[in-house]
């Protein structure tokens, strides 16, 4: 496997756990994590909507990061 691909894979879960995470979000801090008890593993809504932001910026920089070094071609050999 070379880095190039290893980095697709990468940004594919990134982009597919980016997606996921944002459905978890609500404005009353529940969402859809409140279906499956999720919701409950954390102290309080505030401490699960902070943890939840954390993780999307993460994946967000992580996503947006990889497609301009992919999309860039940086990763292919110049010949």
């Amino acid at each position: 496997m070379t880095l190039p691909q290893l980095m697709q894979i990468i940004w594919t879960i990134s982009g597919v756990l980016l997606v996921v995470l944002i459905l978890l979000h609500s404005p009353k801090g529940d969402g859809l994590g409140g279906i499956g008890g999720q919701a409950q593993l954390f102290t309080s809504a505030k401490s699960a909507e902070k943890t939840l932001n954390q993780i999307t910026w993460t994946l967000s920089i992580v996503f947006i990061a990889l497609t301009i070094v992919l999309s860039a071609g940086w990763l292919t050999p110049q010949g």
